[in-house]
């Protein structure tokens, strides 16, 4: 695709001044709105993953900005030195909704995860088992527990006593559990590696498994969580409840804030902290996207627009998965396709060569019949 020269200034200089982290899509955004982004030459694109499940209530919501715009002239950090109404306010809402009892704010997902970490191995069990394929971030703790190869190798050795059982296999998990456990992490649909959708009963089976054994039950939901599958959260498809919920995403949105939520269980003053954590702002946005989630019955829009995209797209013959919002398409050249997409104004992001959609969860049949339209243009997905 043809760059600007505006444009290319912008690249340049990012791989001249940022760290080389980042494989990056060849569009320089500038601004945002509902399920709309811009780039600097003022091309239109239909957002189709939403900053990777974040932007949940389309981008620049009127509440949030609202929100964050009030807030922002009244108080924005104190630290934790100090008590603040809105923290207080959010983690009563959040413990509410979740059916857990305390909550810790964070910064993002990964640290949610970390939170949980220390959470659970504060007694004399060390061992925690995540899932094949799982993915929960890139912090030590938490690549500790992360499956893919790439991600962990230039950093061994990691963090001791972390091991994986076979997703999806009971059977497996059972055999992996040892008299050091302490707790199994997982992530109820996982969403990284593809969308990888475990069989029904699998959630419950764990949590049982859990129970019989005395051993925590923590799920990542950082990409499924706050309406993402059809329910507010994703482990309630099967009616069970975990003892550590990991969150972040699409609970802002577009802010950064991310929780770890809990019951049965409780940090001491001093074991964990941080100085960001649960400040004001991140706070208001968070009440604010959530209010408007739920109030707007956002979780539904998700189930009756994801089956109506699943639909449109098997009846094209294309081998896809998801539930929800949160949908995978495998394509022979999923890269190809993407770059093919941005050229018909469409921006979506892949993983191997599955095609990853997690679109605001505003979306209506509208913008889903734009993208199945650039869909059917894209030759990448013909033969």
């Amino acid at each position: 695709m043809e760059i600007s020269a505006k444009a290319k200034d912008i690249i340049e200089k990012e791989a001249k001044f940022y760290t080389h982290t980042f494989s990056r899509l060849p569009v320089v955004i500038e601004k945002g709105s509902g399920m709309y982004l811009w780039d600097v030459d003022g091309t239109k694109y239909l957002d189709m993953f939403a900053g990777i499940g974040v932007n949940s209530v389309g981008h620049c919501n009127k509440e949030v900005v609202k929100a964050i715009k009030k807030q922002s002239e009244i108080l924005m950090h104190t630290s934790n030195w100090l008590y603040t109404i809105p923290q207080v306010v959010l983690a009563e809402k959040l413990a509410k909704i979740s059916g857990m009892e305390k909550v810790f704010f964070t910064n993002d997902g990964t640290e949610a995860v970390e939170a949980a970490i220390k959470l659970v191995r504060r007694g004399k069990k060390k061992e925690i088992i995540a899932m094949e394929h799982d993915f929960h971030g890139r912090t030590l703790g938490s690549l500790s527990l992360t499956w893919k190869e790439n991600f962990r190798k230039p950093f061994e050795p990691l963090v001791p006593y972390m091991k994986f059982a076979k997703y999806n296999d009971i059977g497996a998990l059972k055999n992996a559990i040892t008299e050091n456990t302490c707790a199994v992490l997982l992530e109820p649909i996982q969403s990284e590696s593809g969308t990888i959708i475990p069989d029904k009963g699998y959630l419950k089976a764990v949590r049982k498994l859990c129970d019989e054994k005395k051993i925590y039950m923590l799920v990542d939901e950082v990409a499924l969580g706050f309406g993402r599958t059809g329910k507010l959260f994703c482990f309630q498809h099967e009616n069970i409840m975990p003892d550590v919920i990991c969150v972040a995403k699409a609970m802002g949105g577009g802010f950064p804030i991310g929780a770890m939520l809990c019951r049965g269980i409780d940090f001491n003053p001093g074991e964990h902290g941080g100085t960001y954590i649960g400040n004001p702002l991140a706070c208001v946005a968070a009440n604010a996207a959530i209010d408007y989630i739920i109030n707007n019955n956002l979780p539904e829009n998700a189930r009756i627009i994801g089956e109506y995209l699943l639909k449109n797209l098997k009846e094209r013959n294309l081998k896809v998965r998801g539930r929800g919002l949160l949908i995978g398409i495998d394509v022979r050249d999923a890269k190809g396709a993407v770059m093919e997409l941005i050229e018909k104004g469409i921006l979506a992001i892949y993983t191997g060569n599955t095609l990853r959609l997690l679109p605001p969860l505003i979306i209506t049949k509208k913008e889903c019949d734009k993208f199945l339209g650039a869909m059917d243009k894209c030759k990448c997905l013909k033969g």
